[in-house]
């Protein structure tokens, strides 16, 4: 009998959870949907399904800038296990794009972090980032929105 999988760490869920692939008219300007190997028109979409620790293993690595072995303490789960979950993130988005599929991001085997102190520790996740006044006298996530580091606190936000 295998092993039970283990419930892997996301610090935030997508902030959008279908992406189409969309093709441009060159002379009316109008938008058409791929469904699939070049083929647009109105036919059904085809999907590729990257399950939601798929899509954060892409985050961490790719867009967050950490190693295999720094997303999988932040997921709570072996390096190994992240290098196969995000070989196969990579190929599913490559497949996507290669072949004009659509990306539908669900399922999967995780838990949102909830910022509980105990146990937590991620420093990525919203919950633990430490926030700072800015000259807008607005509240804002250290390194986010004002991307002034620790210096003076300008952020140029418009709120």
């Amino acid at each position: 009998m295998p092993r039970p999988r283990k419930c892997r760490r996301i610090g935030r869920m997508p902030g959008a959870k279908m992406y189409l692939p969309v093709e441009v008219d060159a002379e009316s300007g109008a938008l058409r949907i791929q469904s699939g190997a070049g083929e647009s028109g109105r036919k059904e979409v085809q999907f590729i399904t990257l399950a939601v620790d798929e899509y954060e293993t892409l985050r961490l690595i790719d867009k967050e800038g950490l190693s295999q072995e720094e997303c999988g303490q932040e997921m709570q789960v072996a390096r190994t296990t992240v290098q196969q979950i995000y070989n196969t993130a990579r190929a599913k988005v490559a497949e996507a794009l290669v072949e004009g599929l659509a990306i539908r991001i669900e399922g999967g085997d995780y838990e949102v972090c909830q910022g509980a102190e105990n146990g937590c520790g991620c420093g990525h996740c919203r919950r633990h980032r430490e926030k700072h006044e800015c000259d807008c006298g607005h509240n804002h996530e250290e390194g986010h929105s004002c991307g002034c580091g620790h210096g003076e606190h300008t952020c140029g936000c418009s709120e």
